[in-house]
């Protein structure tokens, strides 16, 4: 039986019925509720709840859960001539979501910005036949094991002509994000780099639920693996989390700020 963490929508093979404890969400990164932990079975939130669809330009679509699940996040499905992706997770995948997609040409390979957005990716890609591209330095942070997943090494790379993935670290070892070079340049960031509310800014942090920042070295690390990647655009990990104009300066403009403030404060 497949149950889920009910706050962070991780998913468990609870056969034996003795699943008791969420390793996500005890880590500080995390939180278990005051209410205290608990469960959902799959099928009761496939029944209880539906996908809704948002299009962002023509090949560029986000799926969201309603009513709101865990961590609420968004997944996006990048349609692309050599297959389609899927970025990021989330755990309903209902009729209707298997239908719809199925039509614009199932999944190819399904690839996740870090552990909390993990949910149900063994059901994905067993529906579709897809491969999951997980970073290597993650691998505790697996569930559920799957014959899909692929541990990927190193700070890029290439999952599809033109898409690419990057390992900025931060917010876990392993945190990621996708690059698709169509256009001026897409980036789908997860919550790696958060969009900030008014989405004229970023923000980056180890733990957001526990308000704690991420280091300084750490920030620098990310502008640094970012390099030259030239990206217009940037979606995050939330609804409403899309900044569609001169999102590279502003990743880089925020940093500094970032970084200026923390100097700022350890001064004071």
């Amino acid at each position: 039986m497949i149950k889920l963490c009910a706050t962070c929508g991780t998913s468990y093979d609870d056969g034996d019925n003795t699943l008791s404890r969420c390793r996500i969400c005890e880590d500080e990164r995390q939180y278990v509720p005051a209410s205290g932990q608990a469960w959902i079975e799959l099928e009761t939130l496939v029944r209880t709840h539906v996908n809704k669809w948002q299009q962002h330009c023509g090949e560029l679509l986000s799926i969201k859960t309603v009513p709101k699940f865990a961590i609420d996040q968004r997944a996006f499905l990048l349609l692309t001539p050599q297959g389609n992706i899927l970025w990021d997770c989330i755990a309903n995948l209902d009729a209707a979501t298997k239908t719809l997609i199925a039509a614009l040409g199932g999944i190819k390979a399904i690839a996740i910005s870090h552990p909390h957005y993990y949910t149900t990716m063994q059901t994905w890609a067993e529906a579709f036949d897809a491969r999951i591209y997980l970073h290597a330095s993650d691998r505790e942070w697996i569930m559920r094991d799957s014959p899909a997943i692929t541990l990927w090494e190193g700070d890029a790379l290439e999952i599809l002509p033109a898409v690419r993935l990057l390992r900025l670290g931060g917010h876990f070892a392993g945190g990621t994000v996708l690059h698709w070079a169509k256009d001026d340049g897409i980036m789908l960031a997860g919550d790696i780099i958060q969009v900030t509310p008014g989405a004229h800014a970023v923000s980056f942090m180890w733990s957001y639920p526990n308000l704690l920042p991420l280091a300084a070295a750490s920030v620098e690390k990310i502008v640094e693996r970012l390099g030259d990647t030239p990206f217009e655009a940037l979606y995050g990990a939330f609804e409403g989390q899309n900044v569609t104009k001169n999102a590279r300066q502003i990743v880089l403009d925020s940093a500094q700020k970032y970084l200026a403030c923390l100097n700022t404060t350890a001064r004071r």
